[in-house]
Order: C-alpha cells, then sequence, then structure tokens
C-alpha cells in the first residue's frame, strides 16, 4: 500500500493538505529564532525545533508527579488510599493507618523504580544519539560539533559510511553530477542503493567553502510532515527559482554510501525530521487482565459497600430493639442513638471488610511479573550464540498477554527475511543446474578457476557440471547465457587492489553478477558507453549503444551493446511474464525452460528469464535515429521512448531462466506454521512491491497452494463508499468456500487510481463520520475473515494505522514485529512490540516491549513462556480471590451472631499475616512455577493457546465461580464450628470466643491449602516446601502471638493467650476441624473427577476445528516438488516473482555519464573537499585500468 499521507491522516477525521509555509535560510540561525508558534494555551515555543530529539516520558521534575498520576489511574491504588483515609478516624479506625500506608508505598515504589528504570535507559539512547559528532558549517569553516547543536538553515558536511542527521537539502557532493548513494537500512530495512542528485546550479557554483558560506538560497516548501516518499518545494537564489523533490532531500537515518563527501542544508531538524515524524508517542501499555481487574475492584468496592450498609441498617435495627428489651442498660446507650450506631458501623464494616482486595496481592503480582520476565531473559533456546544476543524482556508487566495475541503484524525486510540474496538454480539450454541436483561441491577435472582471484564471496550454487561446461566454452548458449548476466545491469564497481567491490542498486544485481564472475565471467569496469569484462581470462570491451531501463510496468531491462567483433547484440532480462511473449519461437527448450520455472516457483525462488538477439546494422541505425528524437521530446517522451523499447524487444531468443533466493531467516516457515495452528492470524506489513511480498509469503508458508489470492484489484471493484453490500457479500463469500482467501492489499493506497485505501483513508473528508467509520469496519471484517494478508508499499505511519483499525474494530490483543525506524510506530502502537536485535540501528529495540535476536524465537515467546504466563496469573488471581474469600467472609457471618456490631472474628494477628505468611507462598508457587504440559508439548500442540485469546482461565463468569466457592468455604467453616461450640465442646469444655475463632481460622487456612495442592499441577521442590511453610508458620507464629508471656507484656495488643494451644489440643476440636475440611474438599473432588471422566477439563479442551487442522497436518505429508507445465493462475501467471527490486534511473544515470568519473577515471578533481580528504579521493584507481 502506498498513498500520500493525506489520505492516512484523513483516517483521524480531516484531510491536511501540506501548506507551503515552511521557509529555511541558509547561514541565517538569527532568522529562524525570532518565529514562534503555540502550542497549550498561552504557551509558544519555538517554530523551528533543534536537532536534538527526546523519547523519554520523565525527567528529573516531572517523574514523581507524573509517574504518580499514572499510578493512580489504576483503581486499587485509588480505593487502598480511601481506606488509609478512613483509618484516620479513630472512632472508626480498626488499625493504625500507617500499618496499610507502609505496603501501599512499597508497591508505589516498586512500579515507580520498574518505570525509572525502564526511562533511564531511553535517557541513554536519546544521549547517545544526540551526542554523534558532524562537521556543521560556522563562519567560514566546518566545525566538529555535535547532532543536537545543528539548526534549521545550517550547512552540514558528510563523509562515507556516517548517518544523516536531520533532513537536508543535498547542495552537491564529491561524486560527478553531484550524485549521492545512501543506503536506507535504519529506516526501511532496506539494503538497496538509493541515489540522490543535487541541483545542476549548486552543484556548479558550490566549488569552495568560501562559496558555501557566502550562499543565501531561500527554500519554501511545505509544513513539517510524515510522507517519507514526498517532498515539495523551490529553491530561491540569485533572483532565480528551481524546483525541489525527494529526490533532492536527504532523510535522517539514512546512511552514506560510495560517496566520499557531501553538504547538505538542514531543512527539518529533530522531532520535525519525517522519520521523528512516524515514530508516534510512547504510550502507557496495559494488559486485558489489568483492565479486567480495575472493572473488579470496582465491582468488588460496591459488593462491600452494600453489604456493609446491609449489616449496618440491621446494626440499627438490632441497637434500637436491644434498647427497648434491655431498657435496664439504658444509661450505656445515652450519648448514641440506633441511627449513629448504624452510621459508625457502616464505616466500621468497610475497614473490617477492606482486606477482601489485599495490596499484597498485588505486590505478588508484579513480583510474579517480574520473575516471568527473568525466565525469558535466562532462556538458552532463545539465545543467539552467532552474535551474542539473548532475548530480553524489555517490559516486565505484559507476560500475560503474550499467551493472549490474535493478530501479529510483522515487517518484512530483516524481519522474515535477511536481505541476502544468493543465487541457487538456474535453467541454460534445457539443463538444470545447482543446488537441488546432485551436482554440488565436485570440482570439475581440470579447471583452476583462475579468473576469479579477486572475488571475496563464495557461490551458493557451485554445481561441478555448471563450472566444467563453463570451462570448456563448447556452448554458445551457455556463453551468451553468463555474458548476457555480465552485461545486463546496472552495478558500480570499485577497484580496491586486489579486490573488485561491486556497488549494486539492489541484492538480486549484485547476486547474478557474482555468479557470472564465479562462472569466469567477470565484470571489470565501466565508462559511460563502454563496459569491459573478462570472460574465461581474456579482458573485452563491449561499446554500450542504449540501456533501456527497468521500471514496475516493463518489469524487464535491457542493453544494447556492439562486442569487439563489431556485432550488435540486445541482451534482456526480466520477469517470465513480459519475456515468453517476446519470444520469436516455442520450441522444446522454451516449453521445458517453463517447466523449469514452475519447479523454482515450487521452491519460492524468485526467478528471471534472460533472451538475447542480434540486430543488424540497419535496423539499429533506424532505431537509434527515432530513439534520439524521442528522448528530447518535451511532451510525452516516457510513452514515446516506451513504444521504442517494445519495438527493440521483440522475436528474442531465450538463453535461459535464474533462481535467486531471498534469504529467510532461520526457521521463520515453521514458526509461521505453528502460529496459524495457534489459531493466531500472521499480517504482513511491508514497504516492498507486491510481487516481492507475494513471493517472501509463499517463501515462508504464510501463502500456500490451496489458497485464492484476492488482490486489491478485485477489493476496489466494490463500491465501498455505497452502504457495504458488496464487501459483505465478498465476506461471506470468503467464509462459504471451502478454501482460505487471502487478502491481498497491493498497491491499494495511490492516490490517482482512486482505490481501497484512499477512499477509505478519504471519505471521512467526503462523507460523514458515521460513512467512515462503516467502511474501515467493513475493511476490517473482509481482512479479518482471510487467513493471512500482505500489505505492499505501506508507510511506517500506515504500519501503525493498520494496527490501530485491527485493534479498535476487533478488540484483539496484537503483536507487532519488526526491526527498523520504520517499525517503530507500529510496535508503540500494538499491545505487544517486539524488537528484532538486527543488522539495522536498535530503534525498533529501543521502544520494544520485548526484544528477540531471531523471528523464530516467537514460537517459545508466545506458545512457552506467555502461555505459561497466562496460565501462571489466572491461577494466581483465582486463588487469591478465593482464599480471601474463604477466610476473610467468616466475619459477615459472624456480624450475624455478634449483634450486628463491626467485631473482628479473628484475632488481630491473624488478619495481619493471613495474606502475609499464612496463604501466600503456594499461591505464589503456582504464580512462578505453574505449567499444565511441559516446554516441548506446548511446542507440539499449539492448539492449546486458544485458552489465553478466548479468556477461559479467568473471566467475569469465573471471578463469580471463585467468589461462590469462598463464600461457600467459608459458610462451611463458620457454621460447622458454631454447630459444633452450640453448647460446650470436647473434654476441656472448650466454647470460649477465642477458641471458636482459632477453630473457625483453622478450617478455613486447611481448606484453602487443600485447595491449591488439589489445583497444582507441576509439583516442584519448592511446592513442597511452600505449603509446609505455610502450615510451620502459622504454627509458629500462633504460638509466638499467643503466648502467656507476650499476653503479660501487651494485653491490648495480644489478645489471645494459649487460644491455639487450649483449642488444637483437644480430639473434638481437631474433630470438627477435620469434618470441615472434608465437607470443603468433597464438593471439589467430585467437580474435578466429573470434568476428567466427560473429558471437560479447560486445559485439554481444544476447539474441534483445531484438532481437525492438526489432524489434517500430521496426516498429509509435504508434497513433492516435480515439474508441472505452465498453468496461468487467476492474478498471476507464476506465483514466485522477478527479482529484481531496485528502482527506476540507474540506466540514465549511467547513460548520461551522472554517475561515472570523467574519463572513466575516479580521480575527479578536488572540489569542495576538506584538504585531509583530497588526496585520498585523487589516489583512487580507475576502473578501467
Amino acid at each position: 500500500m502506498a498513498v500520500q499521507d493525506p489520505a492516512s491522516d484523513c483516517l483521524h477525521g480531516k484531510k491536511q493538505l501540506p501548506a507551503f509555509t515552511w521557509e529555511v535560510r541558509a547561514n541565517d540561525r538569527n532568522y529562524h529564532m525570532q518565529f514562534k508558534k503555540k502550542f497549550a494555551f498561552c504557551l509558544t515555543k519555538k517554530k523551528y525545533a533543534g536537532n536534538a530529539i527526546k523519547t523519554a516520558k520523565y525527567n528529573i521534575f516531572t517523574f514523581l508527579p507524573l509517574n504518580l498520576y499514572e499510578q493512580f489511574h489504576r483503581m486499587a491504588n485509588v480505593y487502598f488510599v480511601f481506606v488509609i483515609l478512613l483509618q484516620t478516624f479513630p472512632e472508626i479506625a480498626t488499625l493504625p493507618w500507617y500499618t496499610l500506608l507502609f505496603p501501599l508505598s512499597c508497591l508505589l515504589t516498586i512500579r515507580g523504580l520498574r518505570d525509572l528504570i525502564d526511562d533511564i535507559g531511553r535517557h541513554q539512547s536519546d544521549r547517545n544519539i544526540n551526542s554523534r559528532p558532524c562537521e556543521i558549517l560556522s563562519g567560514k569553516s566546518f566545525r566538529w560539533q555535535k547532532w543536537r547543536d545543528i539548526c534549521v538553515g545550517d550547512i552540514v558536511r558528510l563523509r562515507k559510511e556516517s548517518f544523516v542527521p536531520a533532513d537536508m537539502l543535498l547542495l552537491c557532493s564529491s561524486e560527478p553530477s553531484s550524485l549521492c548513494y545512501v543506503e536506507t537500512a535504519d529506516i526501511d530495512g532496506e539494503t538497496n542503493l538509493k541515489f540522490r542528485q543535487a541541483l545542476l546550479v549548486t552543484h556548479q557554483e558550490l566549488v569552495s567553502e568560501e562559496s558555501m558560506a557566502t550562499f543565501d538560497g531561500r527554500v519554501t516548501c511545505e509544513e513539517p510532515n510524515s510522507r517519507m516518499h514526498s517532498f515539495t518545494g523551490t529553491l530561491e537564489w540569485r533572483g532565480e527559482t528551481y524546483s525541489l523533490n525527494s529526490e533532492r532531500i536527504l532523510l535522517r537515518g539514512c546512511k552514506l554510501r560510495n560517496t566520499d563527501v557531501c553538504y547538505g542544508l538542514v531543512i527539518y531538524a529533530g522531532f520535525d525530521s519525517k522519520i521523528m515524524r512516524n515514530c508516534g508517542k510512547i504510550k502507557r501499555k496495559k494488559t486485558k487482565l489489568d483492565r479486567m481487574m480495575d472493572r473488579l475492584v470496582i465491582i468488588i468496592f460496591l459488593l462491600l459497600l452494600v453489604t456493609s450498609l446491609c449489616l449496618a441498617v440491621a446494626s440499627g435495627f438490632w441497637a434500637r430493639t436491644f434498647q427497648e428489651k434491655h431498657s435496664y442498660l439504658s444509661a450505656l446507650y445515652k450519648h448514641t442513638t440506633p441511627a449513629q450506631q448504624a452510621f459508625f458501623n457502616f464505616w466500621g464494616f468497610t475497614i473490617l471488610l477492606s482486606i477482601i482486595i489485599p495490596m499484597s496481592m498485588y505486590i505478588t503480582f508484579e513480583f510474579i511479573y517480574l520473575v516471568n520476565s527473568f525466565f525469558i531473559n535466562w532462556d538458552l533456546e532463545m539465545y543467539y550464540a552467532v552474535k551474542d544476543i539473548p532475548a530480553k524482556a524489555r517490559s516486565t508487566s505484559l507476560n500475560d498477554q503474550l499467551g493472549q495475541i490474535e493478530y501479529i503484524f510483522s515487517d518484512k525486510t530483516g524481519t522474515l527475511t535477511q536481505n541476502i540474496m544468493s543465487f541457487k538454480k538456474c535453467c541454460i539450454n534445457g539443463t538444470i543446474y545447482g543446488t537441488g541436483t546432485g551436482r554440488e561441491n565436485k570440482q570439475p577435472p581440470g579447471s583452476g578457476l583462475t579468473w576469479n582471484h579477486r572475488g571475496e564471496k563464495k557461490m551458493d550454487c557451485c554445481d561441478a557440471t555448471l563450472l566444467e561446461a563453463a570451462w570448456r566454452d563448447s556452448d554458445p548458449v551457455l556463453r551468451e547465457f553468463l555474458r548476457l548476466l555480465a552485461l545486463c545491469h546496472t552495478v558500480m564497481v570499485e577497484d580496491k587492489g586486489d579486490q573488485l567491490v561491486y556497488q549494486a542498486a539492489s541484492p538480486d544485481e549484485e547476486a547474478l553478477v557474482l555468479a557470472a564472475r564465479n562462472l569466469g565471467y567477470v565484470f571489470l569496469s565501466r565508462t559511460q558507453d563502454t563496459i569491459t569484462i573478462s570472460e574465461l581470462g581474456k579482458k573485452r570491451t563491449y561499446k554500450v549503444l542504449a540501456m533501456l531501463d527497468f521500471n514496475s510496468d516493463r518489469k524487464r531491462m535491457s542493453v544494447l551493446v556492439r562486442d569487439p567483433q563489431g556485432t550488435i547484440r540486445l541482451y534482456t532480462k526480466g520477469a517470465d511474464t513480459v519475456i515468453l511473449e517476446r519470444l520469436q519461437r516455442r520450441g522444446p527448450n522454451e516449453t521445458f525452460t517453463e517447466m523449469a520455472l514452475d519447479r523454482f516457483a515450487e521452491e519460492t525462488l524468485r526467478t528471471l528469464c534472460l533472451a538475447s538477439k542480434e540486430v543488424s546494422e540497419v535496423e539499429y541505425s533506424e532505431w537509434s535515429r527515432r530513439h534520439h528524437e524521442a528522448s528530447v521530446l518535451l511532451q510525452d517522451r516516457a510513452q514515446e521512448l516506451h513504444k521504442l523499447y517494445e519495438e527493440m524487444e521483440q522475436n528474442l531468443q531465450l538463453l535461459g531462466a535464474t533462481a535467486i533466493e531471498d534469504k529467510l531467516q532461520d526457521g521463520v516457515p515453521e514458526t509461521i506454521q505453528l502460529l496459524k495452528l495457534g489459531n493466531i492470524k500472521v499480517w504482513v506489513l511491508t514497504g516492498d512491491k507486491q510481487e516481492t511480498a507475494m513471493n517472501i509469503g509463499y517463501a515462508c508458508k504464510l501463502l500456500t497452494e490451496d489458497m485464492e489470492i484476492l488482490e486489491e484489484k478485485e477489493i476496489s471493484g466494490y463500491q465501498l463508499h455505497l452502504p457495504a453490500a458488496g464487501f459483505e457479500m465478498a465476506k461471506a463469500n470468503c467464509r462459504s468456500q471451502s478454501k482460505d482467501k487471502i487478502l491481498h492489499t497491493g498497491e491499494v493506497l495511490k492516490e490517482k487510481k482512486g482505490r481501497l485505501w484512499w477512499q477509505l483513508a478519504c471519505c471521512r473528508a467526503t462523507d460523514s463520520q458515521e460513512q467512515g467509520s462503516l467502511v474501515e469496519k467493513v475493511f476490517v471484517d473482509l481482512a479479518t475473515s482471510c487467513q493471512a494478508v500482505i500489505c505492499c508499499r505501506v508507510t511506517p505511519k500506515q504500519k501503525a494505522l493498520i494496527v490501530q483499525l485491527v485493534k479498535k474494530h476487533k478488540k484483539a490483543i496484537t503483536l507487532a514485529i519488526g526491526d527498523g525506524a520504520n517499525d517503530v510506530n507500529m510496535i508503540k502502537t500494538a499491545d505487544i512490540g517486539v524488537g528484532i536485535s538486527g543488522l539495522e540501528g536498535m530503534q525498533a529495540v529501543q521502544c520494544s516491549d520485548y526484544a528477540l535476536a531471531q523471528f523464530s524465537y516467537l514460537q517459545r515467546l508466545l506458545f512457552i513462556h506467555g502461555r505459561w504466563a497466562y496460565l501462571r496469573i489466572c491461577k494466581f488471581l483465582r486463588y487469591f480471590f478465593y482464599k480471601t474469600f474463604a477466610g476473610l467472609l467468616a466475619q459477615v457471618w459472624f456480624a450475624f451472631h455478634s449483634g450486628f456490631t463491626a467485631q473482628p472474628l479473628y484475632e488481630g494477628w491473624f488478619l495481619a499475616l493471613y495474606n502475609i505468611f499464612y496463604t501466600t507462598y503456594p499461591v505464589l508457587s503456582m504464580g512462578l512455577l505453574e505449567q499444565d504440559v511441559s516446554a516441548k508439548k506446548s511446542l507440539e500442540f499449539p492448539e492449546l493457546y486458544v485458552i489465553g485469546q478466548q479468556d477461559e482461565l479467568f473471566n467475569y463468569r469465573v471471578f463469580g465461580v471463585t467468589l461462590l466457592h469462598g463464600v461457600s468455604t467459608s459458610l462451611a467453616s463458620f457454621y460447622i464450628a458454631f454447630w459444633a461450640f452450640e453448647d460446650s465442646v470436647g473434654s476441656k469444655v472448650v466454647g470460649d470466643y477465642e477458641s471458636f475463632a482459632v477453630t473457625v481460622a483453622t478450617s478455613a487456612l486447611l481448606s484453602v491449602l487443600m485447595e491449591i495442592i488439589l489445583d497444582t499441577k507441576f509439583w516442584t521442590v519448592l511446592s513442597f516446601l511452600v505449603v509446609t511453610a505455610s502450615l510451620l508458620l502459622f504454627c509458629l507464629f500462633s504460638f509466638l502471638t499467643q503466648s502467656i508471656d507476650a499476653f503479660r507484656i501487651a494485653p491490648a495488643v495480644f489478645r489471645f493467650p494459649d487460644a491455639s494451644w487450649n483449642a488444637l489440643t483437644d480430639p473434638y476440636v481437631l474433630l470438627v476441624v477435620l469434618l470441615s475440611l472434608v465437607v470443603n474438599t468433597v464438593p471439589s473432588l467430585t467437580v474435578r473427577l466429573y470434568c476428567t471422566i466427560t473429558g471437560k477439563n479447560t486445559i485439554q479442551q481444544v476447539p474441534v476445528s483445531l484438532q481437525k487442522i492438526r489432524l489434517k497436518a500430521k496426516q498429509e505429508p509435504e508434497p513433492s516438488v516435480e515439474l508441472r507445465a505452465h498453468v496461468p493462475r487467476s492474478s498471476f501467471h507464476r506465483r514466485s516473482s522477478y527479482a529484481f527490486s531496485h528502482q527506476e534511473g540507474y540506466a540514465g544515470l549511467i547513460t548520461r555519464g551522472d554517475s561515472l568519473r570523467a574519463g572513466g577515471t575516479r580521480s575527479a578533481a578536488p572540489r569542495l573537499l576538506h584538504p585531509e580528504t583530497a588526496p585520498a579521493l585523487s589516489s583512487l584507481p580507475s576502473p578501467s585500468a
């Protein structure tokens, strides 16, 4: 997808047309300093931003207030503050207020420190980037300064291999015609060289530092925006106005390649630069469970208030009845009325029951998240030894959401692929050569391969028969095939002593030229009108008569050359679909080549067909005359040249076909297959061409043979601005057919063609907002009903908008994975952002939640760590709530028998230690170590992942069941003891309030521990220890807090002297505790037995449809590759893409001589150079030497 950004901006509701009000004056800082702009209320800031960037959220002044503000967005923290405020009133306080303030402070401190550590990392990254050195023109000379010192209007000198610090207008360079080659790997992941060229006037006039210092040009252009691939403006200088476009602009983040020195005028700096405009803001991410917990806190608080209110009203009625019955006690009540008593009891009950939402749960929560993050960091299976990169959980609060992902949005270049092309196979004259033919790695006898002594790269395609045939030089078709590879390209060469270094516009071209070199046809040098190659050691120079450039419509390029014997030949390479229909004849070799192409397509290799023909002098003379006439036309020049190219490229003779592999990262196809089995939909969002993206789709098994491709051409047939009937039909069609459909949105966003995304993006500007939202929803419905989606030609901002659309309309949990600066916005927008630590810069990793070295590590991150984290957190929440309800709701039942006063049932120490020592450790152990199946089984059965997607383990229903379970346990524990204590108990005649409290407490504690024991699936030594420790701590603290000595020292603090000893040494009481334990455990055992017998165990239940998929995958082996006749497909003739990925224009640079040194030498006059760089340039050897 590719569109001008107004369309993407429209997704937010208003169309923004570029305003040409941005004025930049060279070498005039004072002019830019005077302008201010309003940004909030009455505050203003500089209109022209400085070049320093700040991606951190806090500074030394804002950290405390901003972090506290964010933390109090959690409802639980607000609730705890409310309870602390209640405790400050002595009339209703049950505990000193500072005892609750301490754990809350701990909780806020732990979370604050975590946020602070994350932000310090961002500050360090910002500091490193802002402190990069650069040369800025200051006065009449260039001085080394920092990136942060750059201002709009400054002139900056850049050297080879340095990064561009801001968006700059290229003024001139050391290359001929002020060309400048840049690599955009840090922006879009592509290693292709892209060229930029300065205006002729600045190239000719700005020849020294003095002329730079006096340069006073004025650039007028559009305001800063996020449109990466467009720029419109003018340069006014010396009374003349010159047009500027994106070909003159160097973007921040590009790397200077093959250009020794260049000079630029800063147009946009810092946050105004295009890449920073595409980065998006840092958003605080909350998990689904986090948001649900906020709602549950409100629900529990409302239940607590209702319960307290009911008990308070009851206490008022009880007090009135009691006073009427017992008038002789009226002296006790003369200062309070029943209403006042009810009022105080309401707040007393509120405080008493407030521990139903314990702070310890949230502190334990943070600890579990932290330890589960360490498990990710420590996983050796996700450690990439080649580059010494471990997996890194950069965020510690999102682990459980890794177990709930429904959509993955992936970048292509550098994430799925390595962006390394290798020549794998070829078909020449009816014979297939290359890997997989059984002839690899065997050196032909007598072949010394002496021609390749200057090569530095080993060829992947090492076929002994092909090497031997090339060495024998007896097959004229093979000779022409290899000659074509060495001649028909736009590669530049640099001679570095004993090595030739090729600089290609695309990795595909480089792979083909290297293959020819390895087979004895070495490209040595080129000038404006010649190209010199070595054929099996013999040097031959060909005169280049014309270069017929590649573009995406022609899908081919040709070169017309005169060989040393004087024969004129045309060499053409291109996509099979365009070459095969231009052949002179179709014989057996041609048919076999088509079958070979099908075979290469099966192996998802990128193919090119190679063809040539001999051109007569008469034909060439006539064509050359017309070509010259067409090339000087002012109108319709491109169309006329296209017709002439078409005319020349007819009646070709097929030489063969090449197959190039775009190397995928290890394990990508297997990972995508596994993700699909786990019911996760993978969307690929790439800036690449449609054909390239589709080919990678097949290579990584995202697209398969049984899928039907739905292209943007088919989508755009529907009238989207009308009600969505057409789209609904397509959606129904998608779902009703047996085959999987793939929505493939190609270059949908091109504004001129008025296709889907343009209408989608702009409809809010033309129609109502509701209509726009409807179109968005229809598009998302259609896309999500397909098995996979590939979006091509998307800008960084559009990547984020696509993620946002799916989040908005599907309410799904999304994960974005990428490795370049162009993926940052998408990573920030998705619920989970994963950065690949690759060849490119670290921007994606810096902004990510998790950093991995390889795409394939997603398997373990999601299916093992993610699923286990979700399972553990859900079980932890369930049992924390259960144990809290089971143990503490007995307070409510006790109120019915204590005159509805807010008197606690339990000893104060039991209430304080229940959630800290007695029951926390077994639940904590479950939250840290629980597993339902092993890591191996988790990967073997990815269908288990569906449980997290469907929120099966913790939802409102599960919470409701947990609440009822806790209520029933507390009822049984309380009323069994109450029934037993009704008169008197046991041999010691124990029937007092303290013994009763201890009996209820012990029954509840043992019932909770038994429930946890029954539900723990994965037992370790630690699991046994924590359960044992809980019981021992209960005994120890009961002994310490209920000893007679402690009572003597502080009777108000230690109120239950020897209560546990008296009660629990009585056999009768022990039998009561045992009875409670049995009554509470039997129903749980019965439910578990029923689930096991009927197979309805939640963890083991897998949806039927997924079982079928799994069964099918196991039963059907991979189909073997066999030769097939060429069958046209509905959308593409063949699913393999042609191997061209560079932009149009390189042939023009070569034929004009812009990219070559005058006279074929590299030693152009050292213009505009710093003194120390001039000798180095002039000493470069000539490529043709």
